[in-house]
């Protein structure tokens, strides 16, 4: 079978039947056959007549497939608290962000055999997004430009479609070039292997994923065991395309939050809270009597499951760490050795997250400086500091004269206290923590000149999971 023909409608595997060796069509979904008609309507959605229907919050047309319901209401303090402390961590992840590259990519005229598959495949990614929605509009032309970059960046992979809707998303946040270098790190650092020709890496990551379900759910992997269904008929596409294809938006926001902070444990997780709570309990069971209503039932997941609120709690929850996904990395690479002999595909060692990524190519990087979109008072504290009263001016000079009075020299102002713990957010530990055990101080210097730990080095180290819950949630 052909890598990607993108002639055809998909076709459903029969139950059981084997994937292996082959790049299936995954992003042919629904959308595709509704698709053709609005993409040949104009240049863009104004032009389409879309301009007078109602978008929503993250640009899909209201009332299409995409558009999500009645949304959850977060409160403003919460969004607040969220974007303080991803302003904090994106000071740390800015390499691939911030980083000048050529364009010679860009120029390029491509190779022609793959130009084609990517022209075809354009319409079929998001089509009821104002950015997506009309035929060689500027999204489709950033999109392409992006994966035909990366066949040119990366020859001996070429295109897969499931980077199509990775590409997409990305495209919906920032612009081409940075887009094509966040792509890069996805397929390089975060899924290395998913997307070459034999799909070896995502079948191995299949078995972890069956291998760990047995500990989180043994009634979902008995059931499946039992029905003899394989791996790659229901998590494919999940993984592959980073469930973007699979979630309501507001969830696959948030997943891909999490996703870049803290790398491929959490698509894990996601894809183990699913199947636990689809098939991971006996009345669920027994209404999947065969293979076809098993996967079915993982086809059409019920919206609770898939609500923001309860997945992510689910998912921070679930205690599946990368130490058991690699352990259990090794167990299934030494298992795949003695069947089926060494891995052809080039897959470098995965990282966890935007950290590890950072720790691997160590050197000089700017600091981004942050725009943050909710905008407060001047003299309002960050969420979740405890700032002091500030002392007034005429007490300064108060101060100030008395110190001159004696004699002594005058100190330089200390910095102000609310702006660090506010810089530092309620989740990093206190700055003058005693060691345990240890010996009394017996030195005649004041304490204040003990070593202080800064704002900026704690927010270079890994959240705690304590951390990462409360930025999550």
């Amino acid at each position: 079978m052909a890598k990607s023909n993108g002639e055809n409608g998909p076709r459903a595997p029969a139950a059981g039947e084997s994937l292996s060796g082959t790049r299936e069509s995954l992003t042919q979904g629904p959308d595709a056959a509704t698709t053709d008609e609005l993409s040949s309507l104009g240049s863009d959605s104004e032009a389409n007549g879309f301009a007078e229907r109602r978008i929503d919050k993250f640009g899909f047309i209201v009332g299409s497939q995409g558009a999500e319901g009645a949304l959850e209401e977060v409160p403003l303090e919460v969004l607040r608290q969220r974007e303080s402390k991803w302003l904090d961590m994106l000071n740390n992840w800015d390499k691939w962000m911030a980083k000048k590259h050529k364009k010679e990519l860009d120029m390029c005229p491509g190779d022609p055999k793959w130009l084609d598959v990517i022209e075809r495949d354009l319409h079929r990614q998001f089509p009821f997004h104002e950015m997506f929605v009309s035929r060689g509009g500027h999204g489709q032309q950033d999109l392409f430009r992006v994966l035909k970059a990366y066949t040119l960046y990366r020859p001996e992979e070429g295109y897969c479609q499931a980077q199509a809707p990775i590409a997409a998303v990305l495209l919906m946040h920032m612009p081409a070039e940075q887009a094509f270098w966040c792509l890069v790190q996805i397929c390089e650092k975060y899924l290395p292997g998913y997307y070459s020709e034999k799909l070896e890496a995502i079948q191995l990551d299949g078995e972890i994923l069956f291998s760990l379900l047995q500990k989180v759910s043994p009634v979902a992997h008995k059931h499946l065991s039992r029905q003899k269904i394989d791996p790659l008929l229901y998590m494919t596409e999940w993984f592959m395309c980073a469930f973007s294809r699979t979630l309501p938006w507001s969830s696959v926001l948030r997943v891909w939050d999490m996703f870049f902070c803290e790398g491929v444990k959490i698509i894990f997780r996601v894809g183990l809270v699913l199947l636990k709570h689809a098939l991971g309990s006996p009345e669920k069971v027994k209404a999947c009597q065969g293979q076809y209503e098993t996967i079915e039932r993982l086809r059409s997941l019920s919206p609770k499951i898939m609500q923001e609120a309860f997945l992510v709690q689910e998912v921070v929850e679930l205690p599946v760490t990368e130490r058991q996904i690699e352990r259990e990395h090794l167990i299934q690479l030494r298992r795949w050795q003695e069947t089926r002999g060494e891995l052809q595909c080039r897959s470098p060692p995965r990282l966890h997250g935007a950290k590890a990524i950072l720790d691997a190519e160590p050197g000089p990087r700017p600091t981004l400086q942050p725009s943050p979109s909710i905008r407060l008072p001047p003299d309002a504290p960050f969420p979740g500091s405890k700032a002091k009263s500030k002392p007034s001016k005429q007490a300064q000079k108060e101060q100030q004269k008395q110190t001159k009075a004696r004699g002594q020299p005058e100190e330089p102002p200390a910095p102000d206290q609310a702006m660090v713990e506010a810089a530092a957010g309620d989740a990093y530990p206190p700055q003058h923590v005693p060691l345990k055990d240890s010996a009394p101080q017996t030195s005649s210097a004041p304490q204040d000149s003990a070593p202080q730990v800064s704002a900026h080095h704690r927010s270079q180290e890994s959240l705690t999971s304590q951390e990462s819950e409360d930025t999550y949630l």
